[in-house]
């Protein structure tokens, strides 16, 4: 359809949306690229515990030798050697698991408030009385199963997917609302035949252009580059993500509505996102938190992106699994597009 020779607001203004978004070098690092870097990172600081090494540090004692042979022996087991004023510091900063001072018998020093410092006090100890001449009344049978998905990086990249829905959808919309409201261009558009909502659903429109490369080359390159099984459906992976970036678009529509200023914006997505990157399990399980916030945890709408994205990738879930957290997700956006309507100002 078109108007006097152009064509109808919405599509005008979506497509100076997405202009306007490629005049932005940084946006698109921001989007597309910094996902990816901060994958690595993540993969290469947080690797599987099966691929960690025990780090040992020896501090010399009478059975100094005899001790760094019984460890050096060990295969998950690295050792390096310490003076005792450089325990404290070797054990805070991750430099060493666990501390053994080489006497008879050995004395172990380690921090109980970390995880890894209780694996390496086990394995230590499974080595030095072994190499001692313990004699285990029986062997247990093993079998060891990979389950795949089971890997840090791969819970962490839906949650990265998650997260940076949500970051674009708040700042690709709210910011240029604000930005356009500072240099008087809303205040022109109030002479034009548009309506309010062909404005705001722009905005979100030009929103969702970019949304299948920022969803798609961090599983990608997740699936390609590490492993990464993906075990659900693409197409309701696809519909996760539509209706994530369909709701916090519409939220970032409310919160930029009456925002005059680039500070006020910024203040208002900051303090909007930032319960979320802690809660929202982007990072590490929401589950850790207490079980009296669970229920808010649950409700806020970046955590039913994650466990829903999580669900379909990691466990092939199916639709009927994941209703909830789509119902949820479409009531956050319903309720704020509805209120960004009504709240809008063009001045």
């Amino acid at each position: 359809m078109q108007r006097g020779g152009a064509h109808h607001p919405l599509i005008e203004l979506t497509l100076a949306r997405v202009r306007e978004f490629f005049r932005e070098p940084e946006a698109i690092f921001w989007a597309f690229v910094f996902p990816l870097v901060l994958t690595l990172a993540l993969a290469a600081a947080f690797p599987s515990s099966a691929d960690r090494l025990v780090v040992v540090g020896l501090v010399p004692g009478t059975r100094a030798e005899a001790t760094r042979r019984a460890l050096d022996a060990a295969p998950a087991i690295r050792v390096v050697d310490l003076s005792p004023a450089d325990e404290r510091r070797a054990l805070r900063d991750g430099t060493v698991h666990i501390v053994v001072v080489a006497n008879e018998p050995p004395t172990y020093r380690y921090d109980p408030a970390q995880d890894e410092s209780h694996r390496a006090r086990l394995a230590v100890d499974d080595a030095l009385k072994r190499a001692g001449g313990r004699v285990d009344p029986w062997s247990a049978a093993e079998e060891r199963v990979t389950v795949p998905g089971s890997r840090y990086v791969d819970w962490l990249i839906p949650g990265l997917i998650g997260m940076g829905i949500m970051t674009n959808g708040l700042w690709a919309v709210a910011f240029p609302i604000v930005n356009a409201r500072l240099r008087k261009l809303l205040k022109r558009m109030m002479a034009s035949p548009m309506q309010r909502w062909e404005y705001l659903l722009a905005q979100m429109l030009a929103r969702l252009i970019f949304l299948a490369p920022e969803a798609t080359l961090p599983l990608a390159f997740g699936s390609l580059a590490l492993g990464m099984p993906i075990a659900g459906s693409y197409g309701l992976i696809a519909l996760v993500v539509l209706v994530g970036a369909l709701s916090f678009a519409a939220m970032g529509l409310l919160l930029g509505s009456r925002a005059r200023t680039i500070e006020a914006v910024s203040g208002l997505v900051n303090a909007f996102q930032l319960p979320m990157w802690l809660l929202s399990g982007v990072f590490f399980s929401s589950a850790n938190f207490p079980a009296v916030i669970q229920p808010a945890i649950h409700a806020l709408p970046l955590t039913a992106l994650n466990d829903a994205l999580r669900a379909v990738v990691l466990d092939g879930a199916g639709a009927d699994t994941i209703w909830r957290e789509l119902a949820l997700l479409s009531a956050w956006g319903a309720v704020s597009f509805a209120l960004a309507l009504r709240l809008f100002r063009w001045r």
